[in-house]
């Protein structure tokens, strides 16, 4: 994974994402729109073979830096859970 800033603001930043794709990018915008002080999270990708996905989140007045990292932190939090259910319930 490759990350580049390529612009950023107190409320604003657009973050290329190089090396992932919608699997990464939808979950980590779902978590991100599940915070109330995230007004826009969307992402794009050009081409899906030769480009890489560009992240945009836009605050009501967080560092989206902050924003970001808190929603990768409940995406652990949601596959560690997701992990020990399914040890549990999967074991014969």
């Amino acid at each position: 994974m490759d990350l580049k800033v390529i612009e950023k603001s107190d409320t604003q930043i657009l973050v290329e994402i190089g090396g992932e794709s919608h699997t990464l990018l939808n979950t980590l915008k779902s978590s991100l729109l599940d915070d109330p002080r995230v007004e826009v999270a969307t992402y794009d990708i050009k081409h899906p073979t030769i480009s890489d996905p560009v992240l945009f989140v836009k605050t009501d007045g967080v560092d989206p830096i902050v924003a970001i990292t808190e929603a990768s932190e409940r995406l652990i939090e949601v596959y560690e859970e997701f992990k020990t259910v399914f040890s549990e319930k999967a074991s014969i």
